[in-house]
């Protein structure tokens, strides 16, 4: 009798050792899974925190400009050359396109072709206005299409072998200083094929020996500022 009863006393604390382990382990158990969502959690309020932060981060200016464009406009940079010796820069929505650094720049006409609704550069060259072939010149202006933005700057002399139809292109284009620019005289543009309006971005300078600041050469121009995206019709 004394031997099944300390059988039962045993049997009894081992079910008793069971379920106290049972319950230490399924306490312990909630406590790894509330763990595990605390650390999920706060991972994932970091998550979401950061990609808060990068969709409110305030843009930056584009092209070295002072302020953001609107959205329904482009960041304009164009710098004319510094006589015959450094070239001129076209920075268009951010992104320098032709430049003495990247020597992709030429004495003559520089001209950047743009996509005005969506901002995407379509062509870009460079045309050599003295010894430069004239039809070659006259064949990359009329291809370029209405609605489409143009951006040009000079470097050393552009007048050598423009034309009058040439000029008119430009002036189609919103110019209204072309006309005036002559031998070496300094000439930067951003304007519209097809524009009804005159642009507000074109400087001129002219050459002048008891004004110019380079011996045979003008003052180097600029215009900036942020340029109207083409509207589509309809």
């Amino acid at each position: 009798m004394r031997h099944q009863g300390l059988t039962a006393v045993l049997q009894l604390a081992a079910v008793i050792l069971v379920l106290v382990t049972t319950w230490e382990l399924t306490i312990n158990s909630f406590h790894v899974q509330d763990k595990a969502k605390n650390i999920f959690g706060l991972y994932e309020f970091d998550q979401m925190k950061a990609e808060l932060q990068t969709t409110t981060a305030t843009p930056k200016p584009k092209c070295s400009l002072s302020r953001v464009c609107p959205p329904d406009h482009f960041a304009v940079n164009v710098r004319s050359g510094a006589a015959d010796i450094v070239g001129p820069k076209i920075c268009f929505d951010g992104k320098i396109i032709m430049s003495h650094l990247f020597n992709n720049v030429g004495p003559g006409l520089n001209i950047v072709v743009v996509n005005g609704e969506n901002g995407v550069v379509d062509k870009f060259g460079h045309f050599d206005m003295t010894n430069g072939k004239p039809e070659e010149i006259m064949a990359f202006l009329k291809e370029i299409k209405p609605g489409t933005i143009v951006l040009v700057a000079s470097f050393d002399d552009v007048t050598a072998k423009m034309t009058t139809e040439m000029r008119e292109i430009f002036i189609g284009m919103g110019s209204t200083l072309i006309n005036s620019v002559k031998h070496r005289d300094g000439w930067v543009f951003v304007g519209r094929a097809g524009a009804e309006n005159s642009t507000l971005f074109e400087k001129h300078a002219v050459n002048d020996e008891t004004n110019n600041i380079y011996e045979g050469w003008p003052r180097m121009i600029e215009v900036a500022g942020c340029f109207p995206k083409t509207l589509t019709e309809g």
